[in-house]
C-alpha cells in the first residue's frame, strides 16, 4: 500500500532538464498526480521563484575575542503563484488513477542569467504543493535555467580596444631600462567559442629578457551591506615567447581562445561577473608589467552581415595602423552561444573554471594609465593628371570625326 493513497506526485517542465529560459517567455509544464484509492485534496498550487543572494563572513580579532561579521544581501527577480486546485474549504476527492494539472506563467522582462558562486549565488526554481486534509503536504520543486540575453552586435560592444603602459626597470637602484607594452583588440565583445586576436608591441629596452603572457580573467563580486567580496580565476591564457635585450617583439593576432564559460552579469545588485584581458610582461628583478582590457562575454553572436561588416572595417583600419595586412574577404561567423555552452553548464560554470596560475600575478601596482587610440583610415593616393595605366590602342576609342 501506498502512504495516504500517492502513488506518485512529479512536476515537469514543457523544455525538459536542458531547456533554458529568458524574461518575457512563458514557463509551462503540468503537475502529474497518480492516486492509489480515492484521494481526497484540499488544495493543489504551483509557485515559481528566483533571485540572488550573497552570504559571507569575515573575522576579525578583539584582544583575545575573535569576531566574525555576517554580510547578507538578497535580491528577488521572479515571483508567481497559480492555484491548481483552488481551496474553497471543501474537499475535492480524484478517483484512483493519473491525473494531469498543466500550468503555465508568464515570466518577467527582465530576468538575471543563472550563476553559482562561492559567496552567492542567482537561482530560479518552481515547486508544486499537495494539500490533503490530515495528511502531510507532498511537495515536487525543479530548478531551471534563465540566461539574460547579451547581445554584442552594438556599437560600444564593437568598438575596438587598445591601451598603452610602460615601466622603467630598476635593480639595486640603478635604472636597467625602459619596458613599453602596448595592446590591441578589435572590439570588446565576445561569445564563448570565439578567438580573441591579441595585438601587441613588446619593447624591452633592458639588459635581460622578458617574458609576455596574456589571460582572460573572471572577476566574481558580491555585495552585501556596502562591502565587497571578490574573487578572480583565469579562464583561458597563453604564454608568448621570451623578448631578447634591447629587442622589439609584435603580437601579429595571437589567437586566445574563449572557453565554455557563463555571460557576463552586470545588471544585478548582489553581484557581478566581469571579465578582462590581461597581458602583462614578466621582468627580471622587479614588479611586473600588467595592462588590462575589458570584455564582456555575451550569449548573442556576431551576425554575419549587418553590423559584423562594421567590427570588421574596424579591426581593418588598426590592422593597417600596425601594417599587419587586411582581413579575409569573408570572415568566419562566430558559434552560437547554445552550440557552445549546454544549458547544463551554465548554473555549474564556475565549477568548471581554469585554476589560477600561479605565475600570473592579477594585482595592479602604481598608476594604470590606458587609452583608446583613435583608428583612421588610410588617405586616398594623391590625384595625378596623366593616367599611369593608359589603355592600349587595340582599345582605345577613336574620335568621332576622324
Amino acid at each position: 500500500m501506498h502512504p495516504w493513497g500517492v502513488r506518485s506526485f512529479v512536476l515537469e517542465l514543457a523544455r525538459g532538464p536542458g531547456g533554458s529560459y529568458r524574461g518575457g517567455e512563458r514557463l509551462c509544464g503540468r503537475v502529474l498526480l497518480e492516486a492509489a484509492a480515492p484521494l481526497r485534496v484540499r488544495a493543489l498550487e504551483v509557485a515559481a521563484r528566483g533571485g540572488a543572494a550573497a552570504h559571507w563572513l569575515e573575522g576579525r580579532s578583539v584582544g583575545v575575542n575573535a569576531v566574525s561579521s555576517d554580510y547578507v544581501a538578497a535580491e528577488t527577480y521572479l515571483r508567481r503563484r497559480q492555484l491548481l486546485l483552488r481551496d474553497t474549504g471543501e474537499t475535492t476527492t480524484l478517483p484512483p488513477g493519473r491525473h494531469e494539472f498543466p500550468f503555465s506563467f508568464q515570466l518577467p522582462p527582465t530576468l538575471v542569467t543563472s550563476f553559482e558562486g562561492r559567496h552567492g549565488s542567482v537561482r530560479y526554481s518552481i515547486k508544486a504543493t499537495l494539500h490533503r486534509p490530515w495528511a502531510p503536504a507532498r511537495r515536487a520543486r525543479k530548478v531551471f535555467t534563465v540566461i539574460e540575453p547579451v547581445d554584442i552586435n552594438t556599437p560600444a560592444l564593437l568598438a575596438p580596444q587598445a591601451g598603452t603602459r610602460e615601466k622603467v626597470a630598476r635593480a639595486w637602484y640603478c635604472n636597467q631600462g625602459l619596458v613599453s607594452l602596448s595592446v590591441k583588440i578589435d572590439r570588446k565583445g565576445y561569445t564563448p567559442g570565439e578567438v580573441i586576436p591579441v595585438f601587441a608591441e613588446i619593447d624591452n629596452g633592458t639588459t635581460r629578457p622578458v617574458l609576455p603572457r596574456a589571460a582572460v580573467v573572471q572577476t566574481q563580486t558580491f555585495m552585501a551591506r556596502g562591502a565587497r567580496k571578490q574573487k578572480r580565476a583565469v579562464v583561458a591564457s597563453l604564454v608568448g615567447e621570451p623578448v631578447g635585450p634591447r629587442r622589439r617583439t609584435l603580437w601579429q593576432g595571437r589567437a586566445l581562445r574563449i572557453p565554455p564559460v557563463g555571460p557576463s552579469i552586470l545588471h544585478c545588485r548582489v553581484l557581478h561577473v566581469d571579465y578582462a584581458l590581461k597581458v602583462c610582461v614578466d621582468i627580471p628583478g622587479t614588479s611586473k608589467l600588467l595592462l588590462e582590457l575589458p570584455l564582456v562575454i555575451g550569449t548573442v553572436p556576431l551576425h554575419p552581415f549587418g553590423s559584423r561588416s562594421s567590427s570588421v572595417s574596424s579591426r581593418a583600419s588598426f590592422l593597417l595602423d600596425w601594417g599587419l595586412g587586411t582581413l579575409p574577404e569573408r570572415p568566419e561567423a562566430p558559434p552560437e552561444y547554445s552550440e557552445v555552452v549546454a544549458d547544463e553548464e551554465v548554473v555549474t560554470a564556475e565549477q568548471n573554471l581554469f585554476p589560477l596560475l600561479p605565475e600570473l600575478d592579477l594585482g595592479l601596482e602604481g598608476p594604470f594609465f590606458a587609452y583608446i587610440q583613435e583608428f583612421r583610415y588610410r588617405p586616398p593616393p594623391l590625384y595625378s593628371e596623366e593616367d599611369p595605366h593608359p589603355p592600349t590602342e587595340a582599345i582605345r576609342p577613336r574620335c568621332m570625326t576622324c
